[in-house]
């Protein structure tokens, strides 16, 4: 069974900070390849949900959230397989302080 792959719109606004961020600061070109990277590594998610490692940081939380890392990117996803997708919940950088991944959407 493949899954839906669905971004919550805190990810997708990440999703395009990064993009501007690299627009603005290194090229167009490498925009589009970070944020297309990340795109491709989440459409993976549809066959095979459960390949990301728990997240640690969000245990407390009523949703089980999983991620994969992309570069310097960690992309917060759950999967909800009753309903039949998987959500993009957050794209955070690896590089800020861990304990940022808490904060609320």
């Amino acid at each position: 069974m493949i899954l839906k792959v669905i971004w919550s719109d805190f990810a997708e606004k990440q999703l395009d900070e990064i993009f501007e961020y690299y627009f603005k600061n290194i090229s167009n070109r490498t925009a589009k390849k970070i944020a297309g990277n990340i795109l491709l590594e989440t459409k993976k998610l549809g066959k095979t949900p459960f390949i990301g490692q728990m997240e640690d940081l969000l245990i407390d939380r009523n949703t089980e959230y999983r991620y994969l890392i992309y570069t310097n990117y960690k992309i917060i996803y759950s999967v909800d397989e009753p309903n039949g997708f998987v959500k993009i919940a957050d794209i955070f950088d690896s590089r800020q302080n861990p304990v940022k991944v808490k904060r609320k959407k």
